[in-house]
């Protein structure tokens, strides 16, 4: 080896721990950067007539592509599980518990207690101004928590929609950082930030819909769902959704007044079993806005009808002509069996008994069709309309499985139904935590550890150092034959 040689070698040595101190301090910087992939220089002996220098071959991502996969297939899951839950929690904590002030649980049972007061005492104004107070906060108990379910709809419906428009943004990214990293990887440059960027990207994909990368040249990547809807490969997809400003009750994307999702111009299931898109936040949201919402609301309007169909019935108040409402009505009419969706919504305390409106309160003891106050001492209807919560009648409507029942017990049931689906879900969305949290954890064991940066970092400091010196010996030597 001649002089030239050994100093050109250890030139190189220089240069190739200037390198890899650069990518440790790298790492390390980075150490807490969400998509960092741990970095290591790629090295190579050069053989090349320069007698066996070292030669950077560039720098070496390290991920792992399995784990990383399975980690982006718990974060859908956990999406998907814990927008379910919070809808459902939220449908529960509307219609409260029974041991819950202001609950439907305790408000029928508040005006069970009100009628039971004013029939042992009819000729005392202030215990028929409780039963109609108490009415009216049964109706209003019934109205919130129809509204919550609305509410709910909507913000699912709108969420779609920023859904939609942020997985076209990200699918277009992803598409532009695919031809940016095959560019960089023809001409010979470092790519390993733009697979960073691009893994941040597709995770927040995955978040929405379940996503599966599929290599392909040059670093570029395809992406597909698990049940084979494909995103990207190439050029991406383009999602559209139609938004709409105002849902009520009846509408539902099966009778065509709600918009579904489609991909390039072709219609797909947006949620449910049959759906390519099912397991992230997205296909979560239609089942709230399609399924759950509408399932909810269905069960809240079964028990609204049946408590107002009890006080209705032609037998528990005389006084009523045919077609009038009894003390709720529908809006303000008479409630028609036919009218039942949204019937919790449009629960309302009748006007003519209704002390806030400025009508007189002995019609809630006389009677709704009652020309003029009767007898203070009857009690006939307080007792008739008691006893109508209280009669065991069964279900018309409503899937709930309680037979024959009370009011407070088909609101008890609703409760009940309501409670349980709600745990159900929460303890979906616990083992879903587990398991992205155990996955997370796998993933970041492969990433930087600043115990082992450091220690590289010490072993790059002595190679450099010998490196160094290695170059003053062939200086002095060098000198030396100069001298002579």
């Amino acid at each position: 080896m001649t002089l030239t040689s050994a100093l050109s070698n250890a030139l190189s040595g220089l240069t190739a721990n200037a390198r890899a101190a650069s990518v440790v301090s790298s790492n390390l910087a980075n150490i807490h950067t969400d998509g960092y992939g741990r970095r290591d220089l790629a090295l190579t002996q050069d053989g090349y007539g320069t007698g066996g220098g070292v030669r950077v071959d560039g720098v070496t991502r390290h991920v792992d592509a399995g784990v990383l996969s399975d980690r982006r297939e718990a974060d859908s899951a956990l999406s998907h599980s814990e927008t379910r839950a919070r809808f459902l929690g939220a449908v529960r904590d509307s219609v409260g518990t029974p041991d819950q002030p202001g609950s439907l649980s305790a408000r029928i049972a508040a005006l069970d207690a009100a009628l039971t007061s004013a029939a042992s005492r009819p000729d005392e104004a202030g215990r028929l101004q409780a039963v109609s107070l108490r009415a009216g906060e049964l109706a209003a108990g019934f109205n919130a928590a129809a509204a919550t379910i609305q509410d709910q709809r909507m913000a699912a419906e709108a969420e779609i929609a920023s859904a939609v428009r942020s997985l076209n943004v990200d699918l277009a990214q992803v598409q532009d950082l695919n031809v940016q990293i095959q560019a960089a990887r023809r001409s010979g440059g470092d790519s390993s930030g733009l697979l960073d960027h691009r893994q941040v990207v597709i995770d927040r994909i995955a978040e929405l819909v379940p996503v599966r990368e599929v290599p392909r040249d040059g670093g570029a990547v395809a992406l597909m769902t698990p049940r084979g809807a494909l995103l990207l490969d190439g050029p991406a997809v383009t999602l559209d959704f139609t938004q709409s400003n105002v849902i009520e009750p009846h509408m539902t994307m099966e009778g065509g007044m709600l918009s579904g999702i489609r991909i390039n111009d072709r219609d797909v299931a947006p949620g449910g079993p049959r759906s390519p898109l099912e397991g992230g936040r997205l296909s979560a949201l239609f089942d709230i806005r399609d399924t759950l919402a509408t399932d909810a609301q269905s069960q809240l309007d079964a028990v609204a009808r049946d408590v107002i169909e009890r006080l209705q019935d032609p037998s528990v108040d005389p006084s009523r002509t045919g077609g009038e409402a009894g003390l709720f009505t529908d809006g303000g009419g008479v409630f028609a069996a036919a009218d039942e969706i949204g019937i919790a919504g449009r629960m309302a305390l009748n006007e003519k008994v209704d002390t806030q409106a400025g009508n007189e309160l002995w019609r809630v003891r006389d009677g709704l069709g009652a020309s003029a106050p009767g007898a203070t001492g009857n009690a006939a209807l307080l007792g008739a309309m008691s006893d109508a919560l209280s009669a065991r009648r069964v279900p018309v409507s409503g899937d709930i499985s309680i037979g024959s029942s009370t009011a407070a017990q088909r609101i008890g049931g609703l409760v009940s139904h309501l409670a349980q689906s709600a745990m159900a879900e929460d303890r979906t969305s616990s083992y879903a935590a587990v398991r992205q949290t155990e996955l997370q954890t796998r993933l970041h064991s492969d990433g930087v550890s600043s115990d082992a940066e450091t220690q590289r970092l010490l072993i790059i400091e002595q190679a450099y150092g010998a490196n160094a010196r290695m170059i003053r010996t062939l200086d002095e030597m060098m000198q030396t034959l100069l001298r002579i």
